[in-house]
């Protein structure tokens, strides 16, 4: 940091603000905000915060800027093609405002270094346009206890939303797997290479995520925690919906840093048949939750028999018979091998679509026991 006090001058018209003053400012300044992702949202969030006086920023972003970034993603020009986006985007910024300090990271964000960055900032705000990217940062940020700043778009439409933000009240705070428990089926959301891109949509969603940030580090206003508000440019409109923490997501979280290293997200964001399986170690901690519904889909006199989870079965010859018998909302079906189980998480699915949370244990039961006796060993 350049300065202990922020510049009166550069500041003064926010300093005036009744409710934020001398104080909101010197909260900004001593606030350290990570941006992931360089692009259409991250561009118009980081100049923002850098002219806000923001006086830590973090960038990560591995690609380069090409021809068709420029219409949105306006921090750059022609004669930046080809130059990396975060080291850029420094150069850029700290010609804004040299009072603060600015940090490329000129790499993607994986599970091996994540960690390691995040945990230095207060605040992330999520400025990628991809699945992989955006589970990723959440579970390392819910491991952190960081809150996250989420922004997409697509087309005419946008959305905005603060996730794992711990407020004052009882309300548990929710995170992107309570919006998205599952990555969208493969064509199902498009990014913006695929369905194009208003160019000034980004530059709107963008400055939404920089305001939703300065709201949370100064404590002015109220702040969109479990809340998704959805902008449309087309005809203006915005509405909000309320996210609800949902205890079955949480078995699906890292429980530590070593846990979330061995976690393959690009696998999990994969095809649409992979993302009904679930590992072991996450089958054991839904395994005896009263909120998850556990289905054996052999036949009956199959063994081996699991005597320690709670389960009860339904052959797959019997499944469409008995679907009115399945009332919970999260669904693990299990076989003997695992294939069986993906034949009946499938119909499952086909049947109740993305009312239910749906999966199969990956290698089946008889995998399961193995890996028991293992650990008993």
């Amino acid at each position: 940091m350049k300065e202990e006090t922020p510049s009166y001058e550069r500041y003064q018209r926010q300093i005036l603000l009744k409710g934020f003053g001398l104080e909101g400012q010197l909260k900004l300044l001593q606030a350290k905000v990570l941006v992931v992702g360089a692009g259409g949202l991250g561009c118009p969030a980081l100049q923002y915060l850098v002219a806000a006086g923001v006086g830590t920023i973090g960038i990560v972003d591995e690609d380069i800027v090409s021809i068709t970034n420029l219409h949105r993603q306006i921090l750059f020009t022609v004669d930046d093609i080809g130059l990396p986006k975060s080291s850029t985007a420094k150069e850029r910024l700290a010609k804004l405002n040299p009072e603060i300090s600015i940090t490329a990271y000129n790499e993607r964000l994986t599970t091996n270094n994540a960690l390691a960055i995040i945990k230095d900032y207060d605040i992330v705000i999520d400025a990628t346009d991809n699945f992989y990217s955006r589970y990723l940062i959440n579970d390392a940020c819910v491991l952190l206890d960081k809150p996250i700043v989420y922004g997409a778009v697509s087309q005419f439409e946008g959305q905005v939303a603060i996730l794992n933000y711990h407020s004052t009240t009882s309300i548990a705070s929710a995170n992107y797997r309570d919006l998205f428990p599952k990555p969208p089926i493969d064509g199902e959301v498009l990014n913006c290479a695929e369905a194009g891109v208003l160019g000034v949509l980004p530059g709107i969603i963008g400055s939404m995520q920089a305001s939703e940030t300065i709201k949370l580090i100064t404590g002015i206003g109220k702040p969109l925690v479990n809340t998704v508000l959805t902008y449309h440019s087309l005809t203006n409109q915005m509405y909000e919906i309320e996210i609800v923490a949902n205890p079955s997501t949480r078995f699906l979280l890292p429980v530590n840093e070593a846990d979330f290293i061995k976690m393959d997200y690009e696998w999990f964001c994969a095809s649409p048949i992979n993302k009904l399986e679930i590992s072991i170690e996450n089958f054991n901690r839904m395994a005896n939750s009263a909120d998850v519904e556990i289905i054996d889909v052999r036949e009956l006199g199959e063994s081996p028999i699991p005597t320690d989870i709670n389960y009860f079965q339904i052959p797959l010859s019997q499944l469409n018979k008995n679907l009115a018998a399945i009332k919970k909302e999260t669904i693990v079906v299990f076989c003997q091998s695992g294939k069986r189980s993906l034949q009946a998480a499938q119909i499952l699915f086909d049947t109740f679509g993305e009312t239910k949370i749906i999966y199969s244990l990956k290698g089946g039961i008889t995998e399961w026991v193995k890996n028991k006796s293992t650990e008993k060993r």
